[in-house]
C-alpha cells in the first residue's frame, strides 16, 4: 500500500485544485475524495511556557474523524511538548531552559486519550525532534539512553515513526535501535538532511513497515516570497529528484512494505501537483 498525501490541507489557495466550495470546514471532506492519508501537524504546537499545555479538543479529532471514509489514515505529529528537550529560545543569547516535559508518559498518556475516537484512522504516530546540539543532547547514545525507557512503554494500540535531524545520527546503532523498538523511522527530504534515496538504499535490511517519507524543500523562506501565499503551482520543479525517490518507492512496495508520502507545499511549490507528479511515476 503506498498512501500519497499532503502536509495539513487548510490551504484557500487549492480552491479549483482541490476544493469546490470555499467553505473550510468542507474541506477536508473534499480532500478524502482525491487522497488517502494526511500529516496533522496542528497538535505539534502544544508547548507555551511557563508550563501552558495545549492538547486536541475532543470535538475537533470527532470532527476530523467522522469527516473522511473508513480507509482513510492520518499521520499525527506528537505534541512538540513531549519532544522539545528544552523551551525555544527568541535569540542564541538567551539561557537554555529545559522543558520539564520531554518524553512525558503522563502527556503522552493524555493525549492519545484524546485521539481515541479516530483510532481506527490513524496510520502512524511521528515524533520529530529538532536538531540537537550538544548544549541540548551531547550525543546519540544519551539520546537513545533517554528515549529508551519512553518508547519501550508505548500503547502498543499504535504504531510509532521517530523524525530526528542530526544527519551524523542516521547509522546503524539508531536504526537497529529503532528495529529493536518496533518503531519507523521518517524520512525527511531537505533541512539540511541526507537525500533520502542513498539513506533508504544503505539501511534498507534495517527498515520497519511502515516507511514514512516527508518532501520538504531546503528551506522555507525564498519559497514563501515566490508563493506570496498561494500554494496553486509548481515553483521549484525537483523533476529529477521525484523519479529517483518514486524508483525507491515502487522497489519497497515490490518487498511489500507499506509508504506514507507526506508532501509539503515548499517542496516544490504546491503539494497536490507534486502528487499529480508522483502519481503519474508511480
Amino acid at each position: 500500500m503506498i498512501r500519497l498525501g499532503t502536509c495539513s490541507w487548510k490551504y484557500d489557495s487549492w480552491f479549483n485544485l482541490v476544493y469546490t466550495s470555499t467553505n473550510k470546514n468542507k474541506y477536508l471532506f473534499e480532500y478524502a475524495k482525491k487522497f488517502n492519508t494526511v500529516e496533522i501537524d496542528q497538535w505539534f504546537w502544544s508547548l507555551f511556557p511557563p508550563d501552558k499545555i495545549v492538547l486536541p479538543q475532543p470535538s475537533v479529532v470527532r470532527s476530523y474523524t467522522d469527516a473522511v471514509p473508513d480507509d482513510f489514515k492520518f499521520t499525527i505529529k506528537i505534541p512538540n511538548s513531549i519532544t522539545l528537550t528544552h523551551f525555544y529560545r527568541k535569540n542564541k543569547q538567551e539561557n537554555l531552559i529545559e522543558n520539564p516535559n520531554f518524553l512525558s508518559e503522563d502527556i503522552m498518556s493524555r493525549f492519545l486519550e484524546r485521539l481515541s475516537p479516530m483510532i481506527n484512522k490513524i496510520g502512524i504516530l511521528m515524533f520529530q525532534f529538532e536538531y540537537l546540539n550538544k548544549d541540548k543532547m551531547v550525543s546519540l547514545k544519551h539520546f537513545l539512553e533517554k528515549a529508551g525507557n519512553f518508547f519501550n512503554n508505548l500503547d502498543n494500540r499504535f504504531l510509532y515513526g521517530v523524525e530526528i535531524r542530526n544527519p551524523n545520527w542516521l547509522n546503524d546503532t539508531y536504526f537497529n535501535f529503532l528495529q529493536t523498538g518496533g518503531l519507523s523511522h521518517v524520512f525527511l527530504q531537505g533541512y539540511f538532511m541526507p537525500e533520502i534515496v542513498p539513506m533508504i538504499n544503505r539501511f534498507g535490511d534495517n527498515l520497519r513497515s511502515p516507511v514514512i517519507i516527508r518532501l520538504h524543500g531546503p528551506g522555507r523562506r525564498e519559497i514563501e516570497e515566490k508563493s506570496g501565499g498561494n500554494w496553486n503551482r509548481i515553483l521549484e520543479p525537483k523533476d529529477d529528484e521525484i523519479s529517483r525517490i518514486t524508483r525507491v518507492i515502487r522497489e519497497m512496495d515490490d518487498r511489500k512494505m507499506e509508504i506514507y508520502v507526506n508532501v509539503n507545499n515548499h517542496y516544490e511549490g504546491s503539494a497536490p501537483l507534486t502528487i499529480d507528479k508522483l502519481r503519474s511515476q508511480l
